[in-house]
C-alpha cells in the first residue's frame, strides 16, 4: 500500500496551479502591506530572540525533521514532503496567532519578514541539503532531476517580488495599504483554501486511503516544529512573550508554498502533496490550540 502512495500522482490541472500561484503571491503581498522596513532592523533592538527565532526556523527544524525521518523511515515521497515543508518559511497566519496569544508581535512580524526574504535562498538550499542526506530518497530525487535554480526563481517570484512591492506600497501609500490589507489577506487565503479543497476533492479516494498514516506523520512533525521553537526559547531563558512567538513561528510553516513547488516541480507526487496539504490544515488547528491555551484569561 505504501508503494502505491509513493508512486501516485495527484490530479491537478494547469489552471488550478496558476490560480494557486497567484493567490499565494497575493497573500504575500497582503502580508507585506503590514511590514515596515523597521521590522528588518529588529535584530539591532533585540538580537537574542531574533537570532534564536531564525536558528529555530532554518537550522533546528530541518535538523529535527531529518532525525524524525531517520527514526520513522517513511517512504521517499513522504520524506521529501516533510523536508520541503521544514525548508519553507513561516506561515502567514503566525503573526495573527502570536498576537492572539499575547506574544511578541513585533518579533513575529520581524521573523516573518526575514524568513520570507531569505527563503528565496534558504528554502531550496535546506531542501537539497537534508533531502540529500536521506539515502532512500536518492533514487526519487535522481528520477525527478530537480533544477534548484528554477526553484529559486519560483520562490523569488511568488514570495520575493510581492514582499518588495507590498513594502513599497506600504511606504508610499500607507493609508491605502492598511485598508487593502484587511481585504486582500482574507480574500486570497479563502481562494487558496478553496483551491486546496478542490484538489483534495479531486483525489478524495487516495486521501481517505492514506489519511491515518499521513495524520500520524504530520502530527509528529508539527509537534517537533512546535517543540523546537519552545525548547530553544526555554534553554536560553527568553520571556514568556518571546517563547510564545518562537513556538508559533516555528510550528506554522508556509505549506502553501510547499504545495506550489510540489505541483510545479514534482508533478503532484502523492506522498509529498498529501503531507503538505494536511500540514496546511493541521498547523491551523495546532496553532490555534497553542495560542488559545497561552492567551491570558480575563479576570472577572
Amino acid at each position: 500500500m505504501l508503494e502505491e502512495l509513493d508512486q501516485s500522482v495527484l490530479d491537478f490541472n494547469g489552471d488550478s496551479l496558476f490560480l494557486m500561484n497567484v493567490s499565494l503571491a497575493v497573500i504575500m503581498f497582503g502580508v507585506a502591506l503590514d511590514i515596515r522596513k523597521e521590522d528588518f532592523l529588529y535584530l539591532l533592538k533585540a538580537p537574542k530572540p531574533f537570532f534564536l527565532g531564525v536558528l529555530a526556523q532554518f537550522v533546528l527544524l530541518p535538523l529535527l525533521t531529518f532525525l524524525l525521518v531517520s527514526w520513522i523511515r517513511p517512504i521517499p515521497s513522504v520524506a521529501l514532503g516533510m523536508f520541503l515543508v521544514a525548508a519553507c518559511p513561516g506561515g502567514n497566519i503566525s503573526n495573527f496567532l502570536s498576537n492572539f496569544a499575547r506574544g511578541n508581535t513585533a518579533l513575529s512580524v520581524s521573523l516573518t519578514a526575514f524568513a520570507t526574504a531569505f527563503s528565496i535562498v534558504l528554502t531550496p538550499f535546506n531542501f537539497a541539503l537534508w533531502a540529500g542526506f536521506y539515502t532512500p530518497a536518492a533514487p526519487l530525487l535522481e528520477a525527478i532531476s530537480l533544477n534548484y535554480q528554477d526553484v529559486f526563481q519560483t520562490v523569488a517570484l511568488i514570495l520575493g517580488a510581492p514582499l518588495i512591492l507590498g513594502m513599497y506600497v506600504r511606504h508610499r501609500f500607507s493609508l491605502f495599504a492598511q485598508k487593502a490589507s484587511h481585504v486582500l489577506k482574507p480574500l486570497s487565503i479563502a481562494i487558496f483554501g478553496a483551491i486546496v479543497i478542490v484538489a483534495f476533492y479531486s483525489n478524495y479516494d487516495l486521501f481517505l486511503k492514506f489519511i491515518l498514516l499521513i495524520f500520524g506523520w504530520v502530527l509528529a512533525h508539527n509537534g517537533a516544529a512546535l517543540l523546537s521553537g519552545f525548547s530553544l526559547a526555554k534553554i536560553f531563558g527568553l520571556s514568556i512573550e518571546d517563547t510564545k512567538t518562537l513556538t508559533i513561528e516555528t510550528g506554522i510553516q508556509n505549506s502553501g508554498l510547499a504545495l506550489v513547488l510540489i505541483f510545479t516541480y514534482f508533478d503532484g507526487l502523492g506522498g509529498m502533496a498529501i503531507i503538505a496539504g494536511w500540514w496546511g490544515i493541521w498547523h491551523i488547528v495546532s496553532g490555534l490550540t497553542v495560542a488559545t491555551l497561552w492567551k491570558p484569561k480575563r479576570k472577572l
